[in-house]
């Protein structure tokens, strides 16, 4: 079992942001002054002083700070935050608050996950921070969109996460992969699903990446940008045969990851915005 890592001090700007999350406000999981201390307890924390009435977020930000040279027991807050336990009775706002987290958290080198249900702290980039670096925010589609099958819809969403996640832990090789195999994915049942007869006499089993995107282009699926791109990312896919990345000398980087992060993001649009009389 991997061992989660333990925090470095925090910036105290941070533990402003956490205190934040913590009393709910910006339309978060909101929590009354007595919750509060009720929430550090839940979290593992012992002797938690009783609330004195004054302002939540600054009662909360005195508290974390009075700790911060306990990153153990910063840790355990974090993780509590990121418990589908903490929130039995509004379960949609989970995602909200890990992102809420999320967006300041990069900056120490940190990222909460939640595979499974299993709330976990793991270490990434933090240029992840910076504008394009992170996994597709345009994303207008999700795969319930495209896919009507919910057994596959839920099988690429997890070839999705799991992308994020390489891409979280600066896997670039290994998130182009996953992304080039959901995308091989999303086109495959997209097709069967609305003209299986482009495929010709085919197996689906043997149909290339390479006439998938040419098929969704030439019918209209994919527009004529996203098609150039999907045979790049298509190439970095092969990487998945080491000898191919020895032979043309190239490590995909950070940036590699952003253009096929985007590719797969205009894909996914495409696919859920047909033109009329494609679908």
């Amino acid at each position: 079992m991997t061992q989660q890592p333990v925090l470095g001090s925090l910036d105290t700007n941070t533990l402003e942001e956490v205190a934040r999350v913590i009393c709910g406000d910006d339309h978060l999981y909101y929590r009354k002054g007595y919750e509060i201390g009720r929430f550090l307890e839940r979290a593992g924390w012992k002797r938690v002083a009783d609330y004195d009435g004054e302002y939540r977020k600054d009662w909360t930000h005195e508290l974390l700070t009075e700790r911060r040279e306990d990153p153990s027991e910063l840790e355990k807050v974090l993780l509590r935050l990121a418990d589908p336990l903490e929130y039995l009775d509004e379960p949609q706002q989970l995602p909200n608050v890990i992102a809420a987290i999320n967006t300041f958290l990069v900056h120490e080198g940190y990222r909460l996950e939640n595979p499974g249900g299993r709330p976990r702290l793991v270490t990434c980039d933090p240029s992840l921070a910076y504008p394009g670096q992170h996994a597709p925010v345009e994303l207008k589609a999700v795969l319930t969109d495209i896919i009507d099958d919910p057994a596959m819809a839920q099988l690429l969403q997890r070839r999705l996460d799991e992308a994020r996640t390489c891409h979280a832990n600066g896997a670039h090789v290994a998130a182009i992969i996953m992304l080039g195999s959901l995308l091989e994915g999303v086109l495959l049942t997209t097709v069967l699903a609305r003209a299986p007869s482009l495929l010709g006499s085919t197996p689906p089993g043997q149909v290339s990446l390479k006439t998938l995107i040419d098929v969704c282009h030439r019918v209209g699926w994919l527009d004529a940008d996203v098609d150039r791109y999907a045979h790049e990312l298509r190439e970095y896919r092969n990487y998945v045969h080491p000898h191919k990345e020895i032979r043309e000398a190239h490590t995909p980087d950070h940036d590699t990851l952003n253009v096929a992060w985007q590719v797969v993001n205009a894909a996914l649009n495409d696919l859920a915005t047909p033109k009329p009389g494609t679908r």
